[in-house]
């Protein structure tokens, strides 16, 4: 009797424990799905919550160092933590590198994250054999619906690593149907997006070439095939374009990169037969690469896709879904919030800049002039994305607009690279606002040495010299946008101060003061 109870208190034990065993089993299996996120998550917390001093960021795939992510710094700022406003610095207007909208995405970080495991999509294709995700696709169509800037029903999309890309695969799909024996001409009116002449010429395709300014065609007879490009806004002066040849032996390609409400009010949805937009000016993630084009006609569709499947065999999994998931957040609440916020940051760099430039009649603007949105229902006020300056040629002294500000420290574009003569530079205005202010404190610069006197030109450089020091912040102070005003405008009083007393034959020195 003994010998049964002792055999059942075993089999007790051992289902016991091995029912113990199982539960941890699942317990911990359970825990490990979690954790893979989790552990994601706390990573992408740590490097997020380093300041930089407000000057820079740290990147998960950044640089590391004693086991510790180093602050990536902006423009003209150095030191470990970015703290430290470095003298002399080239202030670089010339990349149109969208980062003015990167606060909008740091408050919504959370809603626009994405975890991506490691086995997530490794196939070539999707399921159903395609290289875009559908839902992708229908999100990019609900985007363009909410906002009214382009008409996609009936429509094909196709997408590209950015617009760049993506105007190849239409030049070469255009030309490639010509009917005419010589090269397709592609033309662009004056001044245009320099890539167009640069890419164009780089591939040396027999079947296009770059032939300048559309108005010198605008009267041809030879029955010549071409591809007009239209950007609309323009780059660089942000004005509507429409297109200006016309014929059966004319294709259209309509660069709408800027048609946003951030850059220029929506009149009507575009409903070209070739259109092409880019995330970069959408949502400013230039750096995920990706673009689409909306085309009419299936035989153009056709063709640039065979150039896509050639060339990439589709966009990264990876960029679809972090694009996926920033659409969502575009359209969730009442879809405007991106729009207001990259709208009213780009007004008002706008506003500032004619502002300063307002005291010189050696430099100008484009004239953009308010218009009814249809997206906001209301007049807006211009906000480009570039400033197309103007260099009067009193200034010029034989040089050029772009050499007179790069004297001053400024990195601009420089007009020849648009086709137009050397009184033009474009300044990108879509850069960080550290950029931007001290683009803006380079400019209110120009402009007082500009008017001033020579005698007090060179007090003035005398009072930068000797109060280089100055620029130099501690370490753990972030210089706001409204102490960079602060100084800008004690910068300009300073400056009238000296004129006047210049104007009655006196001269000084700010340590005397």
């Amino acid at each position: 009797m003994a010998r049964v109870h002792s055999l059942k208190y075993i089999v007790s034990l051992t289902c016991s424990i091995a029912l113990n065993l199982l539960l941890v089993g699942m317990c911990m299996h359970k825990r490990w799905q979690q954790n893979w996120t989790q552990e994601a998550m706390a990573e992408a917390e740590a490097v997020s919550s380093m300041s930089c001093s407000g000057h820079g960021r740290a990147f998960l795939d950044g640089l590391v160092l004693h086991g510790k992510p180093v602050c990536e710094c902006n423009m003209c700022y150095g030191g470990s933590d970015c703290s430290q406003l470095l003298p002399h610095c080239m202030v670089d207007a010339d990349s149109g590198d969208p980062t003015f909208l990167e606060p909008f995405w740091m408050k919504n970080a959370a809603r626009s994250a994405v975890v991506v495991a490691g086995w997530h999509r490794m196939s070539y294709e999707f399921s159903d054999g395609s290289l875009i995700s559908e839902e992708l696709k229908a999100h990019i169509r609900s985007v363009h619906a909410s906002v009214g800037n382009a008409i996609t029903d009936g429509k094909y999309i196709i997408i590209g690593a950015g617009a760049t890309h993506l105007l190849n695969a239409a030049v070469h799909a255009l030309s490639s149907n010509a009917s005419s024996s010589s090269p397709t001409k592609v033309v662009a009116s004056i001044p245009y997006y320099p890539v167009y002449k640069e890419q164009t010429e780089f591939f040396k395709s027999e079947d296009y070439k770059f032939n300048g300014d559309t108005s010198m065609w605008k009267n041809d007879s030879s029955k010549s095939s071409f591809i007009e490009l239209v950007t609309s806004p323009n780059n660089p002066d942000g004005h509507l374009k429409k297109a200006v040849l016309q014929g059966q032996y004319v294709k259209t390609i309509h660069d709408l990169a800027y048609y946003c409400p951030h850059f220029t009010p929506i009149l009507a949805p575009a409903d070209e037969d070739l259109m092409i937009f880019t995330l970069s000016k959408l949502t400013g993630h230039a750096g995920s690469r990706f673009g689409w084009a909306i085309i009419k006609d299936e035989g153009v569709y056709r063709r640039m896709l065979t150039y896509m499947d050639l060339s990439t065999y589709g966009v990264s999994r990876e960029t679809q879904l972090r694009v996926l998931k920033l659409l969502k957040v575009v359209l969730s609440g009442n879809g405007k919030a991106m729009y207001e916020f990259g709208y009213n940051t780009m007004k008002n760099r706008w506003s500032r800049l004619n502002k300063v430039l307002s005291r010189s009649k050696r430099f100008s603007t484009q004239k953009l002039k308010p218009q009814y949105c249809l997206f906001s229902q209301q007049i807006r006020t211009p906000s480009p994305a570039f400033a197309w300056l103007k260099c009067e040629t009193s200034i010029l002294e034989g040089g050029s607009c772009y050499e007179v500000l790069k004297a001053h420290n400024i990195s601009g574009r420089a007009g020849s690279l648009f086709g137009v003569d050397n009184h033009y530079v474009r300044l990108s205005l879509v850069r960080s606002e550290d950029d931007f202010d001290l683009l803006l404190r380079q400019i209110n610069n120009l402009v007082s040495l500009k008017n001033n006197h020579k005698r007090v030109t060179t007090t003035s450089t005398r009072l930068w010299q000797s109060n280089e020091s100055t620029l130099m912040l501690p370490r753990d102070c972030s210089w706001n946008r409204s102490l960079l005003d602060l100084r800008i405008k004690l910068e300009t009083l300073y400056s009238n101060i000296v004129r006047s007393h210049a104007n009655i034959g006196l001269s000084f020195d700010l340590k005397n003061l």
